[in-house]
C-alpha cells in the first residue's frame, strides 16, 4: 500500500514538526506539505493533492474554517480533519458545515489520531458521540419553510441510518445488497430531500431526528 499523504496546517512550527515526526515515525505515512496559514493550505491542497488534510482552526489572515471552505469548494472529495485545541461549539458547527470529515482536539491520543486519519483515508466520517451529542442541540439543519423537507424512502432511510453510524459506502452496499452505484445515488438524493450538502450535515441530520443513536454499533 502506498503511504497516505499528509498535509499538515498549523501556525505553529513545533506542532506541525511533531505531528510530521509522529505520523512518519508510525511508518504508512508521508507530509507531502506543510501551511502556517488557511491561505497556505488552500494553495498546497490544490498542488500537492493530499490524501488527508489536517487542519488547525484558528491561524493568522485566513483561518482554518475559510480554508475548508474553498477548499472542499474546489475539491469535493477532500478529507479534512479538524485538529484544534478548542471545544467550542461554534467551531465544532462551523468546521463541519465547511466541509471537515472530522473534529479532534490536539490532546487526541497518538494512536487514536492515527486511526481517525486512517479512518478518513477510507473514507469514514468521524462523528464523535460526544462532540455530536454536544452540537445536535444547537446544529439547527431544519430545512427552510420553503421548500420542505420531503419524506425519505425506506431504502433511502437504511442507507442514511449506516451512514449516520460511519459505515462506507462499500460497507453499506454489502450490508444492503446495493450497488456502490446505488448507495452513492443514494446519499444524493438524501442530501436534496434533507436540503443538506454533504454526508456529515446528513448523519448529523439523522442524528438529531432520532433516526439513528451516535453510539449505535453498525449493523
Amino acid at each position: 500500500m502506498p503511504p497516505i499523504k499528509l498535509l499538515i496546517a498549523d501556525d505553529h512550527t513545533l506542532v506541525r514538526q511533531g505531528l510530521r515526526q509522529l505520523c512518519e515515525g508510525m511508518g504508512g505515512f508521508t507530509v507531502v506539505a506543510e501551511a502556517e496559514d488557511g491561505a497556505q493550505a488552500v494553495a498546497l491542497a490544490r498542488t500537492a493533492r493530499p490524501d488527508v488534510i489536517l487542519m488547525d482552526i484558528v491561524m493568522p489572515d485566513m483561518g482554518g474554517v475559510e480554508a475548508i471552505r474553498q477548499i472542499i469548494h474546489e475539491m469535493p472529495t477532500a478529507r479534512i480533519i479538524a485538529l484544534t485545541m478548542y471545544r467550542q461549539e461554534q467551531y465544532m458547527l462551523d468546521a463541519i458545515r465547511a466541509g471537515a470529515r472530522g473534529y479532534l482536539l490536539k490532546t487526541v491520543d497518538a494512536q487514536d489520531l492515527i486511526a481517525a486519519i486512517e479512518a478518513v483515508h477510507r473514507g469514514d466520517y468521524l462523528i464523535d458521540p460526544i462532540i455530536a451529542a454536544r452540537v445536535l442541540s444547537e446544529f439547527h439543519l431544519a430545512a427552510p419553510k420553503s421548500p420542505r423537507i420531503e419524506p425519505l424512502t425506506e431504502g433511502e432511510m437504511a442507507v442514511l441510518r449506516l451512514a449516520a453510524q460511519g459505515v462506507d459506502n462499500e460497507d453499506i452496499a454489502q450490508t444492503l445488497n446495493y450497488s456502490v452505484y446505488t448507495v452513492a445515488n443514494r446519499l444524493r438524493t438524501i442530501y436534496e430531500k434533507l436540503h443538506v450538502a454533504n454526508r456529515t450535515q446528513a448523519a448529523l441530520y439523522a442524528l438529531r431526528q432520532g433516526w439513528a443513536a451516535p453510539d449505535e454499533p453498525p449493523v
